[in-house]
């Protein structure tokens, strides 16, 4: 099989790998010359037999949007569009409506695994159609994990299934990075513990939390035991936003996943204006001491 791949970073460049190496071909399109097969998306397109198949791996919001629209101008009825960012949901009904004016079909792929995703496989949930699902079947095999299809690929339904599902993903990993986060801190503000990450790395095994992002939090504790050497400062890439958001149109709560966003969201203020408002108002109703700005000398009383 030969497939084109169009966006080469992290992920696209370490998928572009892990398909080859299951006798893949893959003809990979980016603006950067070093990693490029090809110059352009033209010659992408020229490059592939028909029907072709092209997977986008691209940021999400108007750069696959473009890249998608640019597609749609240069491939042929019967093409295949699989689009593995982070897209939210509801653009892929939007490609999908689009491309299916001239005849090209689309699918959207969910893509975890990150870096690691090379070598230990990519877990993928797909939205589209059985027969287009069936027909890239060979490209999910080669980047899905060894072991049963199941364990590491879910046809989640139609166009959109596939990152509703993804972002449903995100969101939970949302909520356990940040479970493990606080459990950091606590252990290492009492004094009843004395050694973080060997406890860390003793719930690897035979405990209830065990799991590859407690496996990674070992291995950054391992590299910097008190994490001086990053920030406290957390990004967002909006999946997490996105899955409160459903939740709200749906009526589902989803308090701890809205929880660990708000924790974020707060990792970015160097001094909270709620905060300093609340501050403010409990100086006012009870004469209650208050800290000055840029110092942390309480003035006022006590």
């Amino acid at each position: 099989m030969h497939i084109g791949l169009v966006g080469l970073g992290k992920m696209g460049g370490s998928m572009r790998t892990r398909l080859r190496a299951a006798g893949i071909e893959v003809t990979g399109y980016a603006p950067d010359p070093t990693t490029t097969d090809v110059d352009s998306l033209q010659a992408l397109v020229a490059a592939l037999p028909t029907p072709r198949t092209v997977w986008v791996m691209v940021p999400s919001g108007d750069i696959t949007r473009g890249t998608v629209q640019s597609l749609g101008e240069l491939l042929e009825p019967g093409d295949l569009v699989i689009e593995g960012g982070n897209s939210r949901f509801s653009d892929d009904r939007l490609h999908a409506q689009a491309l299916s004016a001239t005849g090209i079909r689309y699918l959207d792929a969910g893509v975890s695994g990150g870096i690691w995703g090379v070598t230990e496989g990519y877990g993928l949930m797909v939205g589209g159609s059985a027969e287009d699902v069936e027909r890239a079947m060979p490209v999910f095999d080669a980047l899905r994990p060894d072991g049963p299809r199941k364990e590491g690929f879910s046809h989640a339904g139609p166009v959109g299934a596939g990152h509703y599902a993804k972002m449903v993903h995100n969101g939970i990993e949302y909520a356990i990075m940040q479970a493990f986060a606080e459990g950091y801190e606590l252990l290492s503000a009492t004094d009843a513990v004395d050694d973080v990450p060997a406890v860390f790395q003793g719930w690897r095994r035979g405990t209830v939390v065990r799991s590859w992002l407690l496996d990674l939090m070992v291995a950054a504790l391992e590299d910097d035991p008190e994490l001086t050497k990053v920030s406290g400062y957390a990004e967002d890439s909006g999946e997490g936003r996105w899955t409160v958001m459903e939740g709200i149109a749906n009526a589902v709560p989803t308090p701890t996943i809205a929880a660990s966003l708000y924790a974020r969201f707060v990792s970015r203020q160097q001094d909270s204006p709620a905060m300093k408002a609340i501050a403010a108002l409990r100086n006012q109703f009870g004469g209650h001491a208050v800290r000055t700005a840029g110092t942390h000398e309480p003035t006022g009383p006590a």
